[in-house]
Formats: structure tokens, C-alpha cells, sequence
């Protein structure tokens, strides 16, 4: 039997190559991602292979015989998950493919903030060298720093993070708390309790209905003046306007930002205006290594559904597999 798949924008060619390797896969790549045009394109798909496209339920409603739906990444927000999960049909995640990128991108913000690179990058090219009288950076050593979310990449920030000697705190209701203590962690149950101890608070949870605004007006006011917010994890889960507040009233010193609610947000958006924070176009988990990797497990996932051996901890609807 001939299976048809149908990847949903561009990947790497490592992705590809693992598709075409079988005999029994029919490979199309679709680039315009509009939802009429994939509603042409999935009708005789038996698996879609998906980047950043949103896959409405009409989309997923013109494919009768799909059999798997495999992100290109962990998240899962352009997807909807009802309707698949409504016809028993996995959506399988690219799980630890970027945990290693996102990871090394909040050390990148983290440091950048806590060192104020850009503050002297900037008074070296104008010529203000004596810039250097005037410190306005800090050590990580001693400081702590609360993860938020304890998978792939916030444990691998736990590691990085306890190489610079910092102290280590992490809260994720989902996970056995052992984990965070071998990690050398403390666990934390309470986020209002435990945020005016913490100098670095770093998300790395899903955005879901509870997650969505975790953070906001009463826990950045909670926050050390002298803390910083990273999010490398969802827009949502922060609410923007109350950190734009936080940030330019000095209720919080810093904060770094890989995404937001709307991609790519609106050139007037107040947080581009801040000296405060750095910005990044939701680009953690994106590296030439991760990007390979990405499209290597987003493709063998497709293919391990259809032989039934798609493994559990690869899906985000678990339930159609009991």
C-alpha cells in the first residue's frame, strides 16, 4: 500500500530524504499554506508533516483518510487538537529535537541582560570606552533562578545554569519531583510564594488553558526589582501589556522575549520601544543542528504511526492511543 505524505512547508532535506527512502511513501511538500489550498492538497493524505502552518478543523476534516498529523517542533497551538483526537488520530511532537537550542538560547538572554552586552557593545562603537567606569552588569554565581516547566529544555537550563553556580529552583506539577531534586533543584508548588526570592525566572512550559497569563500584573509586581523574566516557550503565557508596565515603571530590571502573542508582532508594539528588554524572533528553537534534527524525527514519527510503533512520549493526544 502506498502511503501519501504531505509536509506542510519546508524542512530540512535530512526530513525529506527519510520519507523518500521508502518505497511505499509518496512525498509532496505544499508551500502555500492557505487554508483553501490545503484543503485541496491533504484529501488524499495519510499523514501531514506540519511547520508553522495552522491546520484548521476544516483542513483536518478534508483529509478522510489521515492516519497521523507530525509537527515540525513541540509546540502544538497551530494545530487543532480536537478534531484530531475526535477521529483517534495521533499528533505526533518532534520531542527533544530543539530542547538543547531553547535551552542555550535562554543562557544567551539571561547573560545578556545580567551582563548588559548590548549596553557596551553599543558605547564601544560610540566612542564611550569610560562606559567601563560605570558597571551596570552582575554575576549569575549565587543567584537564583526559577524554571518554570521541567522537560527537555528547562532541565537542560537547570544544568547550564547550575555551571554558573546558580541556585537552582523549579516548579512543574506534571513531573515527578525527584527529577527536579537530582537535578539538584529545589521543588517549588507555589509560583505567587516563591517569585520575590528569585533573581531569574525562565518559562518552559506548554501554553495551555491554565497556562495562558501565568504570568501577569500580581506576580511581575511580586518580582524583585532587580529580577529578570525570559520566555523562550509560548506567547500567552506572559501577558505583554503588564510586562511592558513592569518593565518601563522598573518594577522588574530586564527581560528576554523569543515570542508573543501575535507573530510577528506589530512594528508599534510597546515592548520594542524599551531599552530594557531584548527580543528575539521566536527563533529559540531554531539552529542548523536543531532544524535538522527537527525534520529527521518529524519524519520518522510519520513513519512509525504507520507501522504502529509510534512511540507514547511522542504524542500529544495520548488518549487515542489507549
Amino acid at each position: 500500500m502506498i502511503r501519501k505524505v504531505v509536509v506542510i512547508g519546508a524542512i530540512n532535506t535530512a526530513g525529506i530524504s527519510l520519507l523518500e527512502d521508502h518505497s511505499d511513501i509518496e512525498c509532496e511538500v505544499v508551500v502555500d499554506v492557505s487554508e483553501e489550498n490545503l484543503c485541496r492538497a491533504v484529501q488524499n493524505a495519510h499523514g501531514l508533516l506540519v511547520r508553522t502552518a495552522t491546520i484548521t478543523p476544516r483542513v483536518i476534516a478534508s483529509a478522510p483518510k489521515l492516519e497521523v498529523v507530525s509537527r515540525h517542533g513541540v509546540g502544538f497551538d497551530n494545530v487543532d487538537v480536537e478534531s484530531l483526537t475526535a477521529r483517534r488520530i495521533p499528533l505526533a511532537l518532534a520531542v527533544g529535537s530543539n530542547a538543547v537550542s531553547v535551552a542555550e538560547q535562554a543562557m544567551h538572554l539571561i547573560l545578556t541582560i545580567t551582563k548588559q552586552g548590548f549596553l557596551y557593545h553599543q558605547a564601544v562603537q560610540e566612542g564611550r570606552f569610560d562606559f567601563r567606569q560605570r558597571p551596570s552588569s552582575s554575576n549569575l554565581e549565587g543567584k537564583s533562578i526559577l524554571i518554570i516547566g521541567f522537560g527537555r529544555a528547562g532541565s537542560r537550563v537547570a544544568a547550564r545554569a547550575a555551571a554558573f553556580d546558580m541556585d537552582l529552583y523549579a516548579i512543574d506539577p506534571y513531573i515527578d519531583s525527584n527529577i527536579i531534586r537530582r537535578a539538584g533543584g529545589t521543588v517549588v508548588t507555589d509560583l505567587r510564594a516563591v517569585l520575590p526570592q528569585m533573581d531569574v525566572v525562565t518559562i518552559h512550559c506548554p501554553r495551555t488553558l491554565e497556562t495562558h497569563g501565568l504570568i501577569g500584573r500580581e506576580e511581575l509586581n511580586a518580582m524583585k526589582t532587580s529580577a529578570i523574566l525570559i520566555n523562550t516557550a509560548r506567547g500567552g503565557i506572559v501577558d505583554e501589556m503588564d510586562l511592558y508596565e513592569a518593565l518601563s515603571s522598573g518594577s522588574i530590571r530586564g527581560a528576554g522575549i523569543d515570542v508573543f502573542e501575535k507573530e510577528p508582532p506589530d512594528r508599534q508594539h510597546p515592548l520594542l520601544t524599551l531599552p530594557n528588554v531584548v527580543l528575539s524572533p521566536h527563533c529559540a528553537g531554531v539552529t542548523r543542528e536543531s532544524l535538522v534534527l527537527m525534520a529527521q524525527i518529524a519524519a520518522q514519527n510519520v513513519l512509525d504511526a504507520f507501522d504502529g510503533t509510534l512511540a507514547t512520549e511522542m504524542v500529544a493526544n495520548r488518549e487515542v492511543l489507549r
